[in-house]
């Protein structure tokens, strides 16, 4: 997928061009400084990791960490690499990634494509990481035969590397795969993979199609988990207004039509956890007005993806820099100061 909309990287098909961008990324591991310098009043604390900058990148643009370093490099607080699953897997068939370019947003439906975990953590564990938080999120195969089980044994292998390890039951790409965000099945999910991840800290990533007593009940599950943070969430399978001629696809709808979604979404588990635990936001996060709008809704922590199609390679290092500023007119110290301060 592009980082920016030059002309020749539009005119490829999305999918090349997401493997024509994290080739260039690649590359700039080698070759860049980073973009981004330190600003002391956004460093803050979350599962007990320093987070230089609360702005990190989602999971999902680099799938099998071939690129983390050049990540880092754009000036990002944490990147997220995966969704590894145990046993490489193609995904869905082509076409399966789409530009809706009228509504800056992406619909894809990519089914965890992705080299596997033994190939992908051991990328990780190479990256240059330039003072930022590493995350490796890990799914569950397709046709596992116990799903779980797959989860477990991701968490086990990316814990040593990792500094957080995302369990992602959130994808809307995976058949039945959202089951598991339920009732037992996800308080058992969350107790096998604590007992794998030893002292790593464990995040859960949900989905934001969900209704009032779901979000009631994961609310419960992490805190009696002791889940260490909450990542909502994922692309939407719900269609607001559109006007891109690939809306009807099917798949994860994200980018600036999620923000009101994901914007609602957060409050409802701010109100639901009531501050107990970290809530990481994702979803329409485009700079740093909307990055502030969601930290003084109750998140520790912002992600970004889809917007970097439209606003380019430099947008982490804008996104920090109008951040620090709008936390300084406000008079907040540091980021923990404005969580939660917006009703």
């Amino acid at each position: 997928m592009a980082l920016h909309p030059h002309r020749a990287l539009f005119a490829l098909d999305p999918e090349r061009a997401h493997g024509t961008a994290l080739a260039a990324l690649a590359r700039w591991d080698a070759l860049g400084a980073p973009l981004a310098g330190a600003m002391p009043r956004l460093e803050t604390r979350v599962a007990g990791l320093r987070f230089p900058n609360p702005v990190g990148l989602a999971a999902g643009l680099d799938k099998d960490a071939r690129a983390a370093g050049g990540l880092f490099a754009l000036g990002f607080g944490a990147v997220e690499v995966g969704t590894l699953t145990p046993l490489p897997q193609a995904g869905n068939p082509r076409p399966r990634l789409f530009r809706l370019v009228e509504d800056r947003a992406i619909v894809n439906r990519m089914g965890f494509n992705n080299g596997g975990l033994r190939a992908g953590v051991a990328r990780a564990a190479a990256a240059r990481r330039r003072g930022g938080m590493l995350g490796i999120n890990v799914g569950a195969n397709k046709d596992a035969a116990d799903r779980v089980a797959d989860y477990v044994a991701g968490v086990a292998a990316a814990a040593p590397v990792a500094d957080y390890v995302t369990i992602n039951v959130s994808s809307p790409n995976t058949p039945g795969l959202r089951d598991l965000q339920e009732g037992p099945a996800l308080a058992d999910l969350l107790a096998r993979c604590a007992a794998a991840r030893g002292a790593t800290p464990l995040f859960l990533k949900v989905a934001p199609d969900l209704t009032p007593a779901q979000v009631d009940g994961i609310a419960r599950a992490v805190i009696e988990a002791r889940t260490d943070a909450l990542i909502v969430g994922n692309t939407t399978v719900s269609r607001p207004p559109l006007r891109a001629r690939d809306a009807g696809e099917a798949g994860g709808l994200s980018g600036a039509p999620l923000r009101t979604l994901a914007s609602e979404r957060l409050r409802d588990f701010r109100v639901a956890t009531g501050g107990a635990l970290p809530l990481v936001a994702v979803g329409g996060i485009d700079g740093g007005a909307e990055a502030y709008a969601r930290i003084r809704a109750g998140a520790s922590l912002v992600q970004i993806y889809s917007a970097l199609i439209y606003e380019g390679p430099g947008l982490a290092r804008r996104t920090v820099a109008q951040l620090a500023a709008l936390l300084a007119r406000d008079g907040f110290a540091d980021v923990a100061a404005a969580v939660g301060t917006q009703r």
